[in-house]
């Protein structure tokens, strides 16, 4: 089956180049240049992988990431100018999956996707070896085979990555996994100094899971070490 991939770029020249190098590596390759265009695309095809910049005429690459989101569990890659902490922190809460800042090299674009891509498959492809696998703990249950948690004895929803997140963190319980770890861990890949995610993705899960997020009592920070899952 070919891989579909949307970028969404203004610059028609970066779209371009970017859409010779995926064309290059065998995937099929649609191109729009305004944020409202490419929602439009997003929501009514199915593709594998979006890829969206920030700085978009019409509805902008945030909105559109977070609109993607909400709607769809695909991986979302931002690639835009902006090079502030706080705007990777930004996309990431919005439910990107990765940033990359201009300049960048084609070549690591596609490794990124690539990488991403692989990621998914093995995520949403995942089975448990005994479908009545599941971690309960507290008012928490985690059924691995399903990929379904039940918080106090209500189901929340959790994207792929939250999901794996917790997961990992679950089967590992009061062991210290460093940011970089859990990146490599969930993410396949290496940080690149882009971390800042694992500290979104454990506030959203702390958001869903905890009684009061702000005093965890599942997931611990270990300050200067990383998380903890507590038993």
């Amino acid at each position: 089956m070919t891989t579909r991939i949307l970028i969404i770029e203004d610059e028609i020249t970066i779209a371009q180049l970017e859409r010779d190098y995926f064309e290059l590596n065998g995937y099929l390759v649609d191109l729009c240049h305004t944020g409202n265009e490419g929602l439009r695309l997003a929501m009514n095809n199915d593709y594998n992988l979006i890829i969206i910049d920030l700085q978009l005429p019409g509805i902008g690459g945030y909105d559109v990431c977070r609109q993607i989101r909400q709607a769809k569990e695909v991986p979302i890659l931002i690639v835009s100018a902006k090079k502030e902490e706080i705007d990777k922190i930004r996309a990431f809460h919005l439910g990107a999956d990765d940033y990359i800042t201009k300049p960048f090299s084609p070549g690591e674009l596609v490794a990124r996707a690539k990488a991403h891509l692989a990621r998914y498959e093995r995520l949403t492809g995942k089975t448990g070896t005994d479908p009545r696998s599941e971690i309960r703990l507290r008012g928490l249950v985690i059924d691995k085979a399903a990929r379904r948690v039940h918080v106090r004895n209500q189901e929340v929803i959790f994207t792929t990555r939250e999901f794996s997140l917790l997961e990992f963190l679950a089967s590992h319980p009061n062991r210290v996994f460093s940011k970089n770890e859990l990146f490599e861990r969930i993410w396949g890949m290496d940080s690149n100094g882009d971390i800042a995610t694992v500290t979104v993705h454990v506030r959203r899960l702390r958001e869903k899971i905890e009684v009061d997020p702000s005093n965890p009592q599942y997931i611990e920070t270990v300050w200067g070490a990383g998380y903890r899952f507590s038993v």
